[in-house]
C-alpha cells in the first residue's frame, strides 16, 4: 500500500452467543471489500477481537460508516454480539515489513 493511508482498529470482546455474528462478520468483509477507498483488511481473535481496515481517506471511512448494511450490523452488534468496543482511527504514514 502506497502511504499515507487510514488504518480503522476495531477492538472488541463479544458476548457468548453468536446469534448470527459469523455470518454478519464475513458479509461486512465482503461488502466493505467493495467500497471506494478500500484497501485492505486484516483480524484477529482471542481473549479480544482485532480487526483494521485500511483505507485511502477519511471521506472513504465516513462513507464506510454510514452505509446502510453496515448501520444496521452495528446496532446488531451493541444489542447482541458485543460486550464492549473501541474504535480507533489512525494515519499511517509509514510501513515496513518482513516475509520469508
Amino acid at each position: 500500500m502506497n502511504v499515507p493511508y487510514y488504518a480503522v482498529i476495531f477492538t472488541n470482546q463479544r458476548t457468548e452467543e453468536d446469534r448470527g455474528y459469523t455470518e454478519m462478520a464475513q458479509k461486512m468483509e465482503d461488502l466493505a471489500r467493495q467500497q471506494p477507498g478500500f484497501l485492505d483488511f486484516e483480524s484477529a481473535r482471542e481473549e479480544i477481537g482485532i480487526s483494521v481496515s485500511y483505507w485511502e481517506s477519511l471521506k472513504d471511512i465516513a462513507d464506510w460508516k454510514a452505509n446502510t448494511d453496515h448501520l444496521f450490523a452495528q446496532e446488531k452488534g451493541k444489542s447482541d454480539w458485543y460486550a464492549w468496543y473501541k474504535v480507533r482511527i489512525c494515519l499511517v504514514e509509514r510501513e515496513y515489513g518482513f516475509s520469508k
